[in-house]
C-alpha cells in the first residue's frame, strides 16, 4: 500500500516531530534517528530506540507480524463461538456520523493490521480517508507505526479508531496522549479494550481495564457513550476455552470446547448493564477531544454503573 501525497504531507519523525525529507528520512539535520526502512511499499516510521519493536526482527520478517495472523479453522471456530460484536457495529455508526460533520474527514486506525469485529461500515465508507497503522504490515496497513509515538503532525485526523489494542501497548496513557495530539479539537475517538480476558497475544499482552479505569484513561475526553463488550457469561466462555486449552495443551482443543459451550454467551442477554460491568469481557469508550475537558478522581465513584443503587 503506497502512501499518497496528502498523507505524506502529514508524516512526521516519531522522535523529533519534524517533517520528513525524501526517502522517508527525518528532515531535521540535528535529529540522530536513522532513515526509516521501507518494507515492500510500507514505510516503518518507528523510533526503534524507544519501542518494543525490533528493527532487525521487523526487517528480517519483511514487515510481518511476530505472531501468526493466519486465519485457520480453530480461529474461525473461536470467532463463531464468541459471536458478533454488536456494540462495536452500533458505535461505529455513531463514530462515522460524528466524523462526517468535518469536511473531508480523515480517520486513523491504530492497530489496524486486522479488521476488528463490527467495523464493516468503517472500511466500506468511501467518503472518509482511512489511514491504517500497526506494528506490522498487512493489506490494511499504510504505515507501520508504534502508537506510543505516532508519526503524524498535530491535529491531522478527525477520528481515531483503536480496537483491542491498548492491552498490547507498554504505556497506554502515552498512546492516549498521542491520540489526543493527532486529533483536531472536537475529533472523535473510539476505544475498545479487554477487562476479563486471558492473555491472547503471548509476550505482547500487558494490561486490562475496568470500565472506570478505562474512563480515567480517557479522562480528558468528553464522553459520548461508554459501556461493556460482553458480560459475565462471555467471560465464562473465555475461561472455559482457556481451561480446556491448558488441560489438553492444545489451542484446537480449547476452540472445540468453546464451540460446545457457545450457548453460554446468550445468558448475557439476561444481565443488565449495571451487573455486566463487574465481569465484562471488555469495555468501550466513545468520546470527543475537548480542550479543557477533564474528569476528577472523585467523579469515578459516581461513574461506576449503579453504584448508588446497590
Amino acid at each position: 500500500m503506497k502512501v499518497d501525497a496528502a498523507i505524506a504531507g502529514l508524516l512526521r519523525c516519531p522522535r523529533c516531530r519534524s517533517p520528513l525529507a525524501g526517502g522517508f528520512r527525518c528532515g531535521n539535520s540535528a535529529c540522530t534517528i536513522e532513515p526509516f526502512p521501507v518494507l515492500g511499499t510500507t514505510p516503518a516510521l518507528i523510533d526503534f530506540s524507544d519501542s518494543i519493536i525490533s528493527r532487525r526482527d521487523l526487517e528480517a520478517a519483511a514487515g510481518g507480524s511476530p505472531l501468526s495472523r493466519q486465519r485457520n479453522f480453530a480461529r474461525e471456530l473461536r470467532t463463531w463461538a464468541a459471536g458478533p460484536n454488536r456494540e462495536a457495529a452500533a458505535n461505529c455508526a455513531t463514530f462515522l456520523a460524528r466524523c462526517r460533520t468535518f469536511p473531508a474527514p480523515r480517520v486513523l486506525v491504530v492497530g489496524g493490521g486486522g479488521r476488528g469485529g463490527g467495523t464493516e461500515a468503517l472500511y466500506a465508507a468511501r467518503d472518509i480517508r482511512l489511514v491504517g497503522t500497526d506494528v506490522y504490515a498487512s493489506p490494511d496497513v499504510e504505515i507501520i507505526a508504534d502508537g506510543h509515538r505516532l508519526p503524524f503532525a498535530d491535529a491531522s485526523f478527525h477520528g481515531v479508531w483503536i480496537q483491542a489494542v491498548l492491552e498490547h501497548v507498554v504505556a497506554p496513557e502515552r498512546v492516549v496522549a498521542e491520540i489526543a495530539r493527532v486529533l483536531v479539537d472536537g475529533g472523535i475517538v473510539y476505544a475498545e479494550t479487554p477487562f476479563l480476558q486471558p492473555v491472547h497475544e503471548r509476550a505482547y499482552d500487558f494490561t486490562r481495564f475496568t470500565r472506570s479505569g478505562h474512563r480515567w484513561l480517557f479522562r480528558r475526553f468528553a464522553e459520548i457513550a461508554s459501556g461493556t463488550i460482553g458480560g459475565p457469561a462471555e467471560s465464562l466462555l473465555w475461561s472455559i476455552r482457556y481451561l480446556a486449552r491448558a488441560l489438553f495443551r492444545s489451542e484446537k482443543a480449547g476452540s472445540a470446547v468453546a464451540v460446545a459451550f457457545f450457548w453460554v454467551r446468550f445468558l448475557d442477554r439476561l444481565v443488565g448493564e449495571t451487573w455486566r460491568a463487574d465481569a465484562a469481557t471488555g469495555v468501550y469508550f466513545l468520546g470527543a477531544k475537548q480542550p479543557g475537558e477533564a474528569i476528577s478522581p472523585s467523579d469515578l465513584v459516581d461513574y461506576f454503573p449503579g453504584v448508588r443503587g446497590r
